[in-house]
């Protein structure tokens, strides 16, 4: 079991940035593929970016390409999306995944493990 603990949402200006940290609760997190999804009210859980286990590969959704970064520092288990220039269409729960598969899916139901989640909500 991996646990998985989201940090650093909160309320942001549209235009501004914000940085999300994922932690995990054990070593084996370097073996997975991680990923960031959201899901705002009324609307399902899309991907958001995904990373391989030692961030040679990332890949991204269209709609944060250029905007968000994933990253990952392996020798502290640890995530991170920094989101820039922010609109309101990124109002979400944030949720950080991992995949005991080194690929990236954009399938949230290839993901074994998830995280409670984090609020972000962007103001106008």
């Amino acid at each position: 079991q991996v646990w998985l603990v989201e940090s650093g949402g909160g309320l942001v200006q549209t235009g501004g940035s914000l940085r999300l940290s994922c932690a995990a609760s054990e070593r084996s997190f370097i073996l997975y593929a991680m990923a960031w999804f959201r899901q705002a009210p009324g609307k399902e859980r899309e991907f958001v970016a995904g990373i391989k286990p030692r961030g040679e590969v990332t890949n991204y959704a269209d709609s944060v390409k250029g905007r968000f970064t994933i990253s990952r520092d392996n020798a502290k288990n640890r995530m991170y999306l920094q989101m820039s220039t922010i609109d309101p269409g990124d109002t979400a729960v944030y949720s950080c995944a991992a995949r005991r598969q080194p690929s990236i899916s954009t399938d949230a139901g290839h993901y074994d493990y998830w995280g409670q989640g984090t609020q972000v909500t962007v103001s106008s």
